[in-house]
């Protein structure tokens, strides 16, 4: 992976965090010179779902951005709810899906889970 690309920050699970989030991830992509749009895009929802479905009362989300050895941009959020992975795309995960090339999720730690996004070729 190219660590110089990497980018984490953790935020409180409240929706102006989600939002702020969204705006970090743009300006990370700018300063790397990276297409921004379509992450936003992924940004925005996931980091939605991080406080909208994944949150627990006093836990943070994570939000993490790097570029793959494969020159794709990958977008990764974490939440303290780690007992219900999404496996299929609906309602906003339609939108990550018509973004990105792949995504995902994984359990762990415990009582994490993380969702993630790649996109481009």
């Amino acid at each position: 992976m190219n660590t110089h690309f990497h980018f984490t920050a953790q935020l409180s699970a409240t929706p102006r965090a989600a939002r702020l989030a969204r705006l970090l991830a743009v300006e990370q992509l700018r300063s790397w010179g990276l297409p921004f749009d379509g992450a936003a895009q992924v940004v925005a929802e996931l980091c939605a779902n991080a406080v909208t479905h994944g949150r627990v009362p006093g836990r943070d989300f994570r939000l993490e951005l790097s570029v793959t050895d494969e020159g794709r941009v990958r977008i990764e959020v974490s939440d303290s709810r780690g007992d219900e992975l999404p496996r299929e795309p609906r309602y906003g995960l339609t939108i990550v899906d018509a973004f990105s090339s792949s995504w995902g999720s994984s359990p762990g730690p415990v009582p994490r889970k993380s969702v993630w996004a790649e996109l481009g070729s």
